[in-house]
């Protein structure tokens, strides 16, 4: 949904109160995007993990009236594999929002305490239901409020820190199989020739379209690329403007030979 422009300090303000789990429980893909939409008007009190204590410190800083949580508090989770029942489908390691799952196909997968976040996202995809959730060590170690307090703000750090690294991997991963359908595109060839002049006209025009989708296929590629750097450079996010920059030469080499190979086609 398109939201109007909004005071970026708020949401700023509002981001660094929520518990980083990323579990989409308040009914929004993460916590940015609650804190979003928490700017944009939406209830403050639909963050679970984050509990009553949390929705007091967003009346206080978006100066609203306090609620009651809309579903029951949830105290800190860790998820735990069932290692000897896990058939390797990898579908939790898909789910994980901040990767903290290890393993691959039809290996053993296990989950790194220290950088789950409890979210509970791969319990659903898990085909055998051998995922369970359990109160996360650490928190039940907190000997005092203090410590209770020092545990949730690491924890909220690294998720927030995590997640986005995850979704600049999906990002990078997601620009490499456009440019790498590019690839494929260029590399079409012309079909073998025909005696027959109309084989080789019908041979001539499909080249030529499969060249002119490359074109402005590796067009949409590079205007992509582009809009990512000028975003990141918008945000100050040196990690995905120098991922961004990386990118943009291929884009254009790409571009440039699409255009050159349409060239060659129509003069052919």
């Amino acid at each position: 949904m398109n939201r109007p422009t909004l005071d970026a300090d708020l949401i700023d303000a509002i981001d660094a109160l929520l518990p980083q789990t990323q579990c989409g429980k308040c009914g929004e893909p993460g916590c940015r995007p609650y804190a979003e939409a928490i700017a944009a008007g939406e209830p403050i009190n639909r963050c679970p993990p984050g509990g009553q204590r949390t929705v007091e410190r967003l009346a206080e800083v978006t100066d609203r009236p306090s609620l009651p949580l809309a579903e029951p508090a949830q105290e800190p989770l860790v998820a735990w594999i069932r290692e000897d029942e896990c058939i390797g489908c990898t579908k939790c390691i898909q789910a994980c929002p901040v990767d903290a799952i290890l393993g691959a196909a039809k290996r053993m997968h296990t989950v790194i305490a220290d950088e789950c976040t409890g979210c509970e996202l791969c319990v659903a995809p898990c085909p055998v239901d051998c995922i369970d959730l359990l109160p996360h060590p650490r928190w039940q170690a907190a000997e005092s409020e203090a410590e209770r307090d020092a545990y949730l703000a690491r924890r909220a750090e690294k998720g927030r820190r995590r997640f986005q690294a995850h979704q600049r991997r999906l990002a990078r991963d997601a620009r490499e199989k456009r440019l790498e359908r590019q690839r494929r595109l260029l590399r079409q060839r012309q079909p073998a020739g025909s005696n027959r002049a109309t084989s080789t006209d019908q041979g001539d025009a499909k080249v030529q379209r499969q060249r002119q989708m490359a074109v402005k296929a590796a067009e949409q590629a590079l205007k992509r690329v582009r809009q990512q750097l000028e975003s990141a450079r918008r945000r100050g996010d040196a990690e995905a403007e120098a991922t961004a920059q990386a990118q943009l030469p291929e884009a254009e080499r790409l571009l440039a030979s699409a255009r050159q190979a349409l060239e060659e086609a129509r003069k052919a």
